[in-house]
Order: C-alpha cells, then sequence, then structure tokens
C-alpha cells in the first residue's frame, strides 16, 4: 500500500484490480469503532481479536487498475467471428476470479447515440471563434441536404446558422479568428461574424470534388483535375491566388496546419487515381509547383498531413521542433505513413501497416491536447504519441464511415461519427493499453478451460481448497446477519423499503473480504457451461462429497454414439500438506443436453489418483494419474482400461498427442516422447530431456518439437534430432529394442534444447496463435504475474543478425535500471540461447538522440531505419 501526499492510497492487490482510494476523512470522528486486544501471555495462548466488518466510511474508491493476476489458462480463438481473434483468459483467486475476454485495441465509453432521418455522408465539428474552448455546431451532410445542430445543455437544429442547407456539403470549417466556411459541390461558402455571407461559385458546368483547408487557406479540385488555391487576406475575404491544371481526377487532398506564428503553411498534398501522391508548394515565390512525387501500390483515397512533436529521449518532447508526417490511406486498406523535409518537401522514411479490407479514411483528432489521427477502415484505429512513441492501436467500436473530433463542456476529448443512419458521441480513454477487456466473475479459482468448436460455449473447472460451497456459505451469511440484528427489522429491511430501483447493497461484498475459510482439507468446486456472446452462465454444476476438479477436455469415442464427451478429472478430500495424499479420484463423463447449454453426467469411473492430464487419442481417453500414463474406452457403465505405461518419473501433468506418437510432460522431469503400438497395444518411450524441469505449461509445436516452461520463470523448446525421428518412424519394432536398453534409468534417446530464455515470471499457460488477419504465428503465453507475452520465430538471417547486434549494443550502452547484467539475467537458471529480448530492443526510442545515433552508425542505419524495423516487427504480432 502507498500513501501519497495529495491525500490518495493506492492498494495493490496479490490477485485481481489494484485499486486508487482518497482519503474522505482519517477517522478522527468521535464514534470510530476500534477493537484491541492486550498481548498477555494466557493459558490459551494467542487470543484473536474479533470485529464486525462495515463498508468504508474514510475512502472512496476512485479508480481500478485492471490486473489480470494470476492467469490460470488462457486460449486465443476468433469465436465472436470479429477481423482479429479474441483472447480468453482465466484470472484470478477465490471471489475474485474472473473470465477476461481481451481484444486488441482500446476501449470506447459511448456518450450518445441518436437516429438521423436519413443515411448522413459525412460530419464536421466547427468552432464559432478561435479562442472559443467548445465547438458551436455539429454539420451533418446527406445526399441531397445539410443538416446542423448546435451544441449546448442539448444537441438541437438550428436554421439561422447561415449554411446552405439544400445542397450536401464537402467540407464545414472555421476560417480566420471567426468566420465560417461551407464548400458545397457548386461553390464555397464564406459566413463572417457579422452574418454576412460571400459565395464563390464554380465556373461553367464544373464541380467541386474535393477540398482541403485549414485556417488560412483552402484548395479546392473541381471535376476535370483542376485545382484553384485561395487565401485569406488582411481585410478577411477569401482571395483567389493560384490555379493548376492536374493531368487527371483527383482522389484526394489535404493541406498542412499553418506552422505556431506562420502565415500559412508550405505543403500541399494531392493523391491521383494514377496512384501517386504530389507534394505541391504553397509559397508565394513558386505557388502551386511539385517539390516530389511518391508512388503508390494503390490509388490513395484519403491524405492527412499530420504535424508530430518527436518525442526522443522519452521527454514529452516540447523542446523538439515538430516534423510533418504525410498519412495516406490506399484503396487496398494500406495505411502509408512517410516524413515530409520541412525545407524541400521531399519525402522519406516511409512505412506502411495495413488496417482493413476497406480503404482508410483519415481525420484529425485531438487526444491529451495533441494532434492525433483517426483511421477509418474495417474498423477504426487512432494513431497517437505515447511515452514518446508513434501508436497506432484499433478501437475497439463498430464499423464508422466519417468522423470529427467533438468538444464540448460535458465531454472536454471526444469524437463525433456517424455509421448507417446514427450519429455516434463517444471518448477514448485508457491511452497506452494494448487489450480492453470485458469481464465476467467466476465463483472458485478457475483451474482450466476447453472450448466446444460447435456450440461456441466454454467449459470451465473451477475449485478452492479450504472453501465452503456457495449453498453453506449463504446460510452462514444470512445466520451472521440475523444474530447481528439486521434480518427482521434492521438495516437490510429499510434498504428493501428504500425502492427496488436501487440494487441492495451487499453489506459484506466476498470480493473486498474474501470467502470465509475452513479446514485445509475441505474443497468447493463446480462446473461451468458458459455462453462468451451473453455472458450467461447456461449450467453450473457444483461437484459433491468434497471432490475437486483438475483437469478437463474434450473427447469424441469410437462408437460416436453420444457425440463428443467432456471428461473431467477430480480428487476427493486431496490435502497436500503434511503429506500428500487423497483418497481417490474420479474421471466423470459428461454429455451435452438443451443443444450445448447443458451437461449430463453419463457415468464417473474410480481411480487410484489424482488424474491431472486428460487428452483424446484416436476415439480414446489418455489419462495421466500420477505415474501411469493409461488409456481407457468407453463403456456402458464406467471407463475401461486398454493399456498403460508406469515407468514415467513422478507425476504425469501434461499430454499431447500427434498420430502415434504421444508427448508426456512429467511435473519435474521435462518431456517424455511415447510410442503406442496399436497391434502390440503397448505405449513405449523412446527419447526423454535430460534437464529436470518443473513443467507449468507445455506447447506442441510440430512432429519434433515440444515447447514448455517452468516454475522458475523459463521459457524452452526441446526437438528429436532428426536422424533418430526418422529411426523411430522407420523401425518395425518401433524402438522396442532400444527401448529396453535405456541411458542413466531413462529413455534410448535424449531431445536437444533449440530455444531457452528465462522470461522472469512463471508462465501458466502457452499457445501457437496469430493476433492479426494475415499474420504469421508467434507463441503467445499468459503468465501468473498477469502479463501476456509473445515470442515470434524470425523467418530471415538477416533479421536474426540485426536484432542481435541491436541487443548486444543496447546490453552496453543502456543497462538495465537497477544495475543488474541484462545477460546473466536472462541466463538466471540456463544460458540464454537463439532468443532476442524484444522488450530491450523496444527501449531504443527512448534513448538520448546523439546514442540512437551512436548505435545506428555502428549498425550502418540511420535512427529511422532501426525505429520502422522495431515497427515492423512489432506489426506482425498485433
Amino acid at each position: 500500500m502507498c500513501v501519497l501526499k495529495s491525500g490518495f492510497l493506492f492498494a495493490a492487490s496479490e490477485f485481481g484490480n489494484h485499486a486508487l482510494y482518497q482519503f474522505q476523512g482519517i477517522g478522527d470522528d468521535a464514534d470510530v469503532e476500534s477493537s484491541s486486544a492486550t498481548l498477555m501471555e494466557t493459558e490459551e495462548g494467542f487470543q484473536p481479536v474479533f470485529f464486525q466488518p462495515r463498508g468504508l466510511k474514510n475512502l472512496v474508491k476512485i479508480d481500478d487498475i485492471e490486473s489480470l493476476m494470476p492467469i490460470m489458462d488462457t486460449k486465443v480463438v476468433n469465436l465472436f467471428e470479429e477481423e482479429t481473434p479474441q483472447i480468453f483468459a482465466l484470472c484470478g483467486r477465490g471471489p475474485r476470479s474472473s473470465l477476461r475476454i481481451l481484444r486488441p485495441g482500446l476501449a470506447v465509453t459511448e456518450m450518445a447515440v441518436s437516429q438521423l432521418p436519413g443515411i448522413p455522408s459525412a460530419v464536421w465539428t466547427v468552432k464559432k471563434s478561435i479562442n472559443d474552448e467548445f465547438d458551436a455546431y455539429i454539420v451533418v451532410s446527406f445526399a441531397n441536404a445539410t443538416l446542423v445542430l448546435s451544441i449546448g445543455e442539448t444537441v438541437e437544429e438550428v436554421s439561422d446558422s447561415g449554411f446552405l442547407d439544400t445542397t450536401p456539403s464537402l467540407a464545414v470549417s472555421l476560417l480566420g479568428e471567426d468566420s465560417l466556411m461551407q464548400v458545397h459541390p457548386n461553390g464555397i461558402r464564406h459566413i463572417r461574424a457579422d452574418s454576412r455571407i460571400n459565395e464563390w461559385k464554380t465556373p461553367g458546368k464544373k464541380t467541386i470534388v474535393r477540398v482541403g483547408s485549414n485556417r488560412l487557406q483552402v484548395v479546392i479540385a473541381l471535376s476535370g483535375g483542376e485545382l484553384i488555391y485561395f487565401e485569406m487576406d488582411m481585410t478577411g475575404q477569401l482571395m483567389e491566388v493560384e490555379k493548376r491544371e492536374m493531368s487527371g481526377d483527383v482522389a484526394c487532398l489535404d493541406i498542412a496546419p499553418v506552422p505556431e506564428g506562420r502565415q500559412r503553411s508550405r505543403f500541399l498534398a494531392v493523391g491521383s487515381y494514377d496512384s501517386t501522391i504530389r507534394i505541391l508548394s504553397l509559397d508565394p515565390d513558386d505557388c502551386m509547383q511539385i517539390l516530389s512525387v511518391q508512388a503508390v501500390t494503390s490509388p490513395p483515397e484519403s491524405l492527412l498531413l499530420l504535424e508530430v512533436q518527436a518525442s526522443i529521449g522519452g521527454e514529452d518532447g516540447a523542446d523538439h521542433p515538430a516534423s510533418v508526417f504525410l498519412n495516406a490511406g490506399l484503396q487496398n486498406g494500406v495505411l502509408l505513413r512517410t516524413e515530409v523535409d520541412m525545407v524541400t518537401g521531399q519525402l522519406s522514411d516511409t512505412r506502411t501497416r495495413f488496417l482493413g479490407l476497406r480503404a482508410p479514411k483519415l481525420f484529425s483528432a485531438l487526444v491529451r491536447g495533441r494532434q492525433a489521427m483517426l483511421c477509418l477502415s474495417s474498423r477504426p484505429w487512432l494513431g497517437y504519441i505515447h511515452q514518446g512513441h508513434f501508436l497506432l492501436t484499433p478501437l475497439s467500436y463498430e464499423t464508422l464511415e466519417y468522423a470529427a473530433s467533438f468538444a464540448s463542456d460535458q465531454c472536454a476529448e471526444g469524437v463525433v461519427a456517424v455509421a448507417g443512419d446514427a450519429l455516434r458521441v463517444f471518448t477514448i480513454e485508457r491511452l497506452g493499453e494494448t487489450f480492453n477487456e470485458t469481464v465476467m466473475p467466476l465463483r472458485y479459482t478457475p483451474r482450466k478451460f476447453i472450448l466446444h468448436p460447435k456450440h461456441k460455449s466454454l467449459i470451465i473447472i473451477e475449485s478452492d481448497q479450504g472453501a465452503f460451497t456457495a449453498e453453506e456459505r449463504e446460510a452462514a451469511k444470512k445466520e451472521c446477519l440475523e444474530a447481528a440484528g439486521l434480518g427482521e427489522n434492521g438495516n437490510m429491511e429499510i434498504e428493501q423499503q428504500n425502492g427496488d430501483d436501487e440494487e441492495k447493497e451487499d453489506p459484506l461484498p466476498d470480493e473486498q473480504y474474501g470467502y470465509p475459510k475452513s479446514e485445509s482439507k475441505k474443497w468447493a468446486s463446480c462446473i461451468r457451461v458458459l455462453d462468451p456472446k451473453s455472458g450467461e452462465t447456461t449450467c453450473l454444476l457444483a461437484l459433491q462429497d468434497n471432490e475437486a476438479a483438475f483437469s478437463i477436455c474434450s473427447v469424441t469415442f469410437h462408437d460416436k454414439e453420444h457425440g463428443t464427451l467432456v471428461a473431467i478429472g477430480t480428487a476427493k478430500d486431496l490435502e497436500f500438506w503434511p503429506k500428500k495424499t487423497c483418497s481417490g479420484g474420479f474421471i466423470h463423463l459428461y454429455k451435452f443436453v438443451d443443444n450445448g447449454k447443458a451437461l449430463e453426467l453419463l457415468h464417473k469411473t474410480p481411480v487410484d489418483g489424482v488424474p491431472l492430464a486428460l487428452c483424446q487419442f484416436q476415439g480414446r481417453l489418455l489419462v495421466g494419474i500420477g505415474q501411469v500414463l493409461r488409456i481407457y474406452d468407453l463403456g456402458k457403465r464406467k471407463l475401461l482400461r486398454k493399456c498403460e505405461n508406469k515407468l514415467f518419473p513422478n507425476t504425469i501433468v501434461s499430454i499431447h498427442t500427434y498420430g502415434d506418437r504421444i508427448y508426456v510432460g512429467d511435473i519435474q522431469e521435462s518431456f517424455h516422447y511415447t510410442k503406442y503400438r496399436r497391434d502390440e497395444n503397448q505405449l513405449y518411450i523412446f527419447a526423454d530431456d535430460c534437464v529436470p524441469r518443473w513443467l507449468t505449461s507445455s506447447l506442441h509445436i510440430d512432429f519434433d518439437t515440444m515447447a514448455g516452461a517452468d516454475k522458475f520463470g523459463n521459457v524452452y523448446l526441446v526437438r528429436l534430432a532428426q536422424d533418430v525421428s526418422e529411426e523411430i518412424e522407420d523401425d518395425p519394432t518401433g524402438g522396442k529394442i532400444k527401448w529396453e536398453q535405456g541411458k542413466l534409468n531413462g529413455a534410448p534417446n535424449k531431445v536437444e534444447e533449440i530455444i531457452q530464455f528465462h522470461v522472469g515470471d512463471v508462465v501458466t499457460s502457452l499457445q501457437k496463435a496469430s493476433l492479426i488477419p494475415g499474420g504469421g504465428e508467434s507463441m503467445i503465453y499468459g503468465t501468473v504475474m498477469g502479463s501476456i507475452g509473445a515470442l515470434l520465430p524470425f523467418t530471415s538471417r538477416e533479421d536474426v543478425d540485426f536484432f542481435s547486434h541491436l541487443e548486444m549494443h543496447l546490453r552496453q550502452e543502456h543497462p538495465p535500471l537497477c544495475g543488474r547484467d541484462h545477460m546473466a539475467y536472462r541466463s538466471a537458471y540456463f544460458p540464454v540461447k537463439d532468443v532476442i529480448d524484444g522488450d530491450l530492443c523496444e527501449q531504443f526510442p527512448t534513448l538520448a538522440p546523439d546514442l540512437q545515433r551512436k548505435i545506428a552508425d555502428e549498425l550502418d542505419r540511420t535512427p529511422g531505419e532501426i525505429l520502422k524495423k522495431l515497427e515492423d516487427i512489432r506489426n506482425k504480432i498485433i
């Protein structure tokens, strides 16, 4: 806990979210309850102090910091058919446990949604004067009309704004200090502060197709490709300055914002349908001259010139000059970002990123008082500066058509957007986060879960040691409240009379106080079927007779009579101290009923230990019970043993299968490669690891390779040598002859360690997955401390060389904060092998500029190229 001088208390919790409280009082009222006891040695020994808990009086909760701690199990899967997959994570412990659905992107808070009379094509917000803090109008354009809404206490339609409402609008903005401009297909309407209106009409039969403007300059493109440039003069009139004929129709254009203390911006960007972008000068000396041309892979749909404060060295960059970036949304869904040289107008350092299946439309927005960029593709994205990095992050919101930044006294930094026939106002709050989460509370500590692929439901097993079941808890709580006099006519009754609309406050919420403790050999456990779309639990089966569930898998037996079944391994009366004992274990088989929404017990089979690992194998069930690996088949009243191998060293905790091969993880002896010979109905161990590893998680990578994590915070990959693997496959005895002459009391062959990395945190789940559409697969892991990480395989030798050299330089030039040697840390238990520390490499942008240049020179690169490389690698993962 940490008390701050400003009157706040920060409480970092071991499990679940952290909280920030504000002090309202310090308990100096006369009626402060206190409980105390003097430490006198009594004959009974320790005397506990009892007190009556109550709600908070002196503290008020201000904020929650979301924490996934601890992650018990994760799955990456696209259950909701969205553009990117979701991460389903089991988190927390006891009463604070939850299932969290993580989506890559920023959370959005919707402030208002209102239906419009038709389907709008565009929306703008505009202030009446440059000094106004808030916007005055929202202007919405339709196919044949323009709607003007004034922003006050409420948002309502107005007709005296001076805007022409019988035509669609192409652009609406503030001009000069206090006049407004509306561009429509037939001209420009300039509305002065004193309500005088100046009109400029298009020549002949031409119409305006595209507009780019800032506060003092306007450029319009007419059909046929003619550009006309206007500037505000000293009297506040809009004057035509220059024309230019382009070679064909203009696809999009944009003017950079006017720099501080200047009269005009120098650059105009014009995108053409021939897949080129041109930068034109707006200086009086070389007005409308082409400064540079860039060819792009597809015609540009939208352009945005954005002035970005380059914040290098971790500061918020007030002392660095701003640089102008040209952002272009192309019709193939790619966002192109390139830097514009402030002097020559040349384009350099181009970066691209695929955003979605629709051409991105780009809009300027304000985030924390700085310019940011909204990109609307098949989903919205936000590009903004956070802690010195430029981040481009998706928003977890539906597809939008058009957007504008929005400021009112209720919502200082919002966005107003149109989608379908609705106008939406929303804000983006928790910047800098990679994921936003949906939380569904669970009853006990979740252990594992599986996915039913057909019904799209999750089956979760939960169990707590030393806990009362829900029924026992409710009865005890009722008794306790009655004893405290809150029952018949106490506070509870008064609360109920206060009206049903206010939800009754629980006087002792379990999340705050935890569950009452029972003796250690008592377990409470349940099996839950949850529909992730609605978040409702469709079935909850509480386990009786002090059984606790520890393992789960789905299995389809040979006869397929019952379809997919769920096998669950449980232990009865399990104790860990003073000695690990249990009075027995069971394998429960459940079948789905009610269209996959509920489970019904088929039968349970007693076994002589705790089944910690279950896996389907060729229409049968593989079970790891203690040291025994056993194959079961389905019987009428219980499971039938078919085959077993008792030669595993300690306790089997994980099983993976592929073809005839079974990869068995032992609790403290790493992996054992096993082969099943169907004709002899026997299991042979033909290879194992020579390093004792205390496994916490495992993942099957390919035929010869396994990935694992141990309880000391290491992640590693082991592989069976190619020649050994082929020999085992070709050997008619399946390696039986060799198997009988094992080495060092182990298997005849040993697997080789190919990758080793110390994460520094206990990894509880590993999965192969791709978090972006069309991206390569990476290894996603979740840890006890609630972090989610990814290990991405390199595809080229050149990348390996580049990043290993960058890592080497950063180790020397930028040692860790606490002074420990980085290499020694990543090799805490085993020497680090063939893994680059991406977290270290990502600290490159936070170095001082001269140090960045020094490292870049050593690598024969520029700092910009290194940053681009880091961004590219990151974009491959998320």
